[in-house]
């Protein structure tokens, strides 16, 4: 059954599309949602590469979608910003890609993305890639579209066709993919701003009219462009998708060097999230007033 949440949220993030460049920082775990969201971001995106992480996983395609769509759930439960989760490559073929969209919608989800990779999928910025037939993904992206209870429920196709067939076949592609129903593109780990602008231009003048996703990811392909450059080349989604992530488990790891050096936190204090900052962020006085009208409503049945 399609989450209200999520309709209000898909039909949000198209309105936010409609008025502005969207810039999605990638969360792996709810507190990370609410950290995007306190921050003001106007949408998020559910990283597979983060899930995957955050469950000990590389990225190549080895969450289950029960997996994906039970960590979806618990981000989109903690926020009421859209989130747009990556779908990896639908979890198989058509029929197995209509489900998926429906457990996302389920979840609460305003989109997905899915990309034309075959399995087992690798990360878009490594060598080694492979894609599947035009005509396949073409056929999963109309299972999706058609799956979907919601028409706003949001849908991007991926090709990581560059490093694998060429510039020029990604933009095929990439039309292909919005005459299947795809709401939007996202071509994967292009090499340089003139490669971004040149898949732009070359997809309009195809007729391919959607808007376009670019992926600034770190240490990748794809060189270090910022949002406003990203916006002059034509791009209307900007993901951040593991930033939070690398900066995080950095820090951790710092940590602990301290902790193992030192035998004490004590130096650490100052760099930290204090108890006050993180019992705001997670409402924890909500819940103390919560709990408390809660026992006051009982002990007032209980006089009667």
């Amino acid at each position: 059954m399609r989450d209200e949440r999520g309709t209000r949220r898909a039909r949000r993030f198209r309105e936010l599309l409609d008025k502005q460049t969207l810039i999605l920082p990638g969360a792996f775990n709810a507190l990370t949602a609410m950290q995007i969201e306190r921050a003001g971001f106007h949408a998020l995106y559910v990283s597979g590469a983060g899930m995957s992480a955050a469950r000990g996983l590389p990225d190549i395609g080895l969450l289950s979608l029960t997996e994906a769509a039970y960590d979806s759930a618990t981000i989109t439960k903690a926020v009421a910003i859209p989130a747009i989760v990556d779908a990896d490559t639908g979890f198989g073929p058509p029929l197995a890609v209509m489900r998926t969209v429906k457990e996302f919608e389920a979840a609460g989800l305003a989109g997905m993305q899915i990309e034309d990779q075959e399995m087992p999928k690798k990360c878009g910025h490594l060598p080694g890639k492979r894609v599947v037939p035009t005509d396949d993904m073409a056929g999963k992206i109309r299972a999706a579209a058609d799956a979907r209870q919601d028409p706003d429920f949001f849908i991007i196709a991926r090709t990581d066709a560059r490093a694998i067939e060429g510039l020029e076949s990604a933009v095929r592609r990439a039309r292909i993919y919005i005459d299947a129903g795809a709401d939007a593109i996202f071509p994967e780990a292009l090499e340089s701003a003139d490669e971004f602008r040149t898949f732009a231009r070359h997809l309009a003048k195809e007729g391919g009219k959607a808007p376009l996703v670019a992926n600034m990811t770190e240490f990748g392909k794809t060189p270090y462009l910022s949002v406003a450059e990203f916006e002059e080349l034509g791009y209307r989604l900007v993901l951040f998708p593991v930033t939070a992530l690398r900066m995080a488990t950095q820090a951790v790891d710092e940590m602990l060097s301290e902790l193992k050096t030192r035998g004490s936190q004590r130096g650490l204090l100052e760099r930290m999230y204090t108890r006050t900052k993180l019992y705001d962020l997670l409402r924890y006085a909500d819940y103390e007033q919560w709990d408390r009208r809660v026992h006051s409503t009982e002990d007032g049945h209980a006089n009667r």
